[in-house]
């Protein structure tokens, strides 16, 4: 199990480390095409690749900090509940994150197949958008892993 936590784990810091890449893409190309446009030389498709970036590290990021406890929750309250009551919250919650993200990302690879097949494409590059969907669909699947391991450190004795 130990092994099963730490792949996982590993796997969302990686994809972490493209959200990071991603995010700094997305800097560079913004302050490019500000530059560029003062010489009226904009660059073509920024709209577009800042959209692709952008979904990019919004979904890279999503496991590890999860994994890492790192978005903004408040604890007033769950601190005050006594240690049964506490966990019971948490797998609570875990488990309505699961269903959530399990959802998302089954609707996600349906609405990426529909895509697809249409060949829906980008107005100006002509990128393709059904990988940025089955990316993200993908991302949707390790944050519900993600919280699967949270619920088998929450029952080891390993979550605070």
């Amino acid at each position: 199990m130990i092994r099963v936590l730490g792949g996982v784990r590993n796997l969302a810091r990686i994809l972490h480390g493209a959200a990071g890449i991603a995010l700094v893409f997305l800097m560079l190309l913004t302050i490019a095409d500000v530059v560029l446009r003062a010489f009226h030389r904009p660059i073509a498709g920024t709209y577009e690749l800042v959209g692709y970036a952008g979904a990019a590290a919004i979904a890279g990021a999503m496991p590890y900090t999860s994994w890492m406890r790192g978005q903004v929750y408040v604890d007033f309250l769950l601190e005050r509940l006594p240690g049964p009551a506490r966990m019971i919250c948490r797998l609570a919650t875990r488990l309505l994150v699961i269903a959530l993200f399990g959802l998302l990302g089954w609707h996600l690879v349906k609405y990426g197949r529909d895509l697809r097949v249409c060949g829906e494409v980008s107005p100006t590059l002509e990128l393709k958008f059904y990988p940025v969907v089955f990316g993200f669909a993908a991302a949707c699947a390790l944050q519900a892993i993600v919280q699967v391991c949270e619920i088998v450190k929450l029952f080891r004795g390993e979550y605070e």
